[in-house]
């Protein structure tokens, strides 16, 4: 019993030092942009090749982009606290009926993923992120973590970010972005290497259709200036 104790003792001083590292982590990325991110990483040991990435502050960025994504991956960002509980629950019956694991992610939970975690939909990962996100949704506003989120976001292969996406697909800065640009970006996220927002497929230009539609319905950017 003893040693299972001492054990156990270990453990728990493991865990609690990982919580603190991670939470320390998280408070510097509210005031630093991370120099990195696991995606970006893996992109470069994958590929050999540089990403493109250009950081810019939210401020730089068109308000059609925030509200591009909010109508494309997650309508109740604004006010969920990171986890999108009903989404969840959906996602999580259908893999119990042997579905694959997928959607439920919140823009929180994609913003961690993409800092910190690998590609996947296993149980495992999805339980990190999951707890991520409420770290985030604590320590950081909303504000944050969307501009962290259009900046770590890949839109194309090794592009990184709404700046370089931007730049690389219309040749213009993001805070230039039109509605249908910004729907167009947010449109290929699900699978920003295989759809192309600058040459989108009959798919694609569906999804801008309808992610325009729902800005619409949100109100515009109106839903949106509590970010800036």
């Amino acid at each position: 019993m003893t040693l299972v104790k001492g054990l156990l003792r270990w453990l728990f001083w493991i865990l609690a030092g990982i919580v603190l590292v991670t939470a320390a982590i998280l408070a510097l990325f509210r005031f630093v942009n991370p120099p990195a991110t696991a995606f970006t990483l893996a992109w470069q040991l994958e590929n050999r090749q540089p990403i493109q990435q250009i950081w810019v502050s939210l401020e730089d960025i068109s308000p059609w982009m925030p509200l591009a994504v909010i109508a494309s991956e997650d309508q109740r960002f604004l006010t969920h606290w990171g986890l999108d509980l009903d989404a969840i629950a959906t996602a999580v019956t259908a893999y119990q009926q042997g579905n694959n694991l997928r959607g439920a992610s919140t823009i929180t939970q994609q913003t961690a993923k993409n800092l910190f975690l690998w590609s996947g939909r296993s149980m495992a990962r999805k339980g990190l992120e999951a707890v991520l996100a409420l770290g985030l949704e604590g320590l950081w506003p909303k504000r944050r973590i969307m501009e962290v989120y259009l900046n770590v976001a890949e839109f194309g292969p090794g592009i990184y970010g709404v700046e370089a996406a931007s730049q690389s697909h219309f040749g213009i800065k993001a805070s230039q972005l039109s509605p249908e640009q910004a729907a167009r970006l947010a449109a290929v996220l699900p699978n920003p290497r295989v759809y192309s927002a600058a040459a989108p497929s009959p798919y694609i230009w569906q999804r801008v259709s309808w992610i325009r539609r729902q800005m619409g319905q949100l109100g515009g950017t109106d839903l949106v200036q509590s970010l800036y």
